[in-house]
């Protein structure tokens, strides 16, 4: 079991990413208004998981719902049954389900503090932040200050070695920003969402970053929080919503494809509103205590002590 133990809200200073950005030219001021887009600023949403495209088929969903209507979180179990997934695929989705409502714990890449390649990070982030430079674009997350780190205007490499994060390049496209990932690493705990839903080494992911207008981006966080909950409700985890911003919102598409594991790629949303503060410091630790249900795990104890 781990804690999300918040620490003092302050401005995070990663020394990689502070020489990072100390080392490669910035982008200009005329150069962001006539070239590319302003995705400055902290972003956050007040509910996990990813959303549902308009249209087409999209991710795997949980089948549990509570009286109200609502998807139980306290009982994980994906929808093994989408048309997106390959036997195999079902089969291990349904395995991890069938575990977690025997109550049987169900590691994942966030609950074991290990890195969270796309599409899985965009699933547990409350909120992010987003470095442009000219030569790279460098994305911070609030949970357990993740990382990632995107090369601009290169290929991927002829021979991708396989890591935690993947691979990842990226271009603008007029208004757009488009990140490809590919090379991301399986282990037994790999998923793309909370429900278990594996992937192969065949992964590959495209999300495409855009501005979109302010009630547009409300509309969407309100689609898709009223799967999760019946009333608005303050964020658990430090992410505060600026009430005032009129400002535009950001929306990622991402584009999933893995011949491993799907039948056909599939599409998700994840839109983000302006926060307000700078990003916080939250650690991931190894402990007992279960900080969704505010209970202590029990753990094995000695009959009599050893000395």
């Amino acid at each position: 079991m781990v804690q999300f133990v918040p620490k003092a809200k302050a401005p995070i200073l990663i020394a990689g990413v502070l020489a990072a950005t100390l080392s490669l030219s910035p982008v200009t001021g005329e150069e962001r208004a006539t070239a590319i887009p302003d995705f400055s600023g902290l972003w956050g949403r007040d509910s996990l998981h990813l959303e549902q495209p308009l249209s087409g088929l999209g991710p795997v969903v949980n089948m549990m719902h509570s009286a109200a209507g609502i998807m139980d979180m306290s009982k994980l179990m994906g929808d093994y049954t989408n048309p997106i997934l390959k036997p195999e695929a079902a089969a291990v989705l349904k395995q991890r389900g069938e575990a977690s409502l025997a109550g049987i714990s169900v590691p994942n890449p966030h609950d074991q503090c290990r890195p969270e390649p796309p599409p899985f990070i965009f699933a547990v982030q409350f909120a992010m932040k987003m470095l442009q430079q000219r030569d790279q674009v460098t994305i911070l997350y609030s949970h357990d200050n993740k990382v990632r780190h995107v090369r601009l205007n290169q290929p991927h490499p002829a021979r991708v070695t396989p890591s935690w994060q993947g691979d990842s390049v990226g271009h603008y496209e007029g208004d757009t920003l488009v990140i490809d990932t590919v090379g991301i690493k399986v282990s037994p705990i790999s998923t793309l969402d909370w429900y278990g839903t594996p992937h192969s080494e065949a992964l590959h992911v495209v999300e495409r970053y855009r501005l979109i207008d302010n009630d547009a981006a409300k509309q969407a966080a309100r689609r898709h929080d009223r799967q999760y909950r019946v009333a608005p409700r303050p964020n658990p985890n430090g992410v505060v919503l600026d009430p005032d911003y009129k400002g535009k919102g950001l929306q990622i598409e991402l584009t999933v494809e893995d011949s491993g594991m799907f039948t056909m790629p599939w599409t998700a949303l994840v839109t983000y509103q302006r926060a307000l503060g700078e990003l916080w410091e939250m650690v991931c630790a190894e402990n007992f205590h279960e900080y969704y249900a505010g209970i202590d795990t029990p753990i094995p104890q000695a009959v009599k002590p050893d000395f």
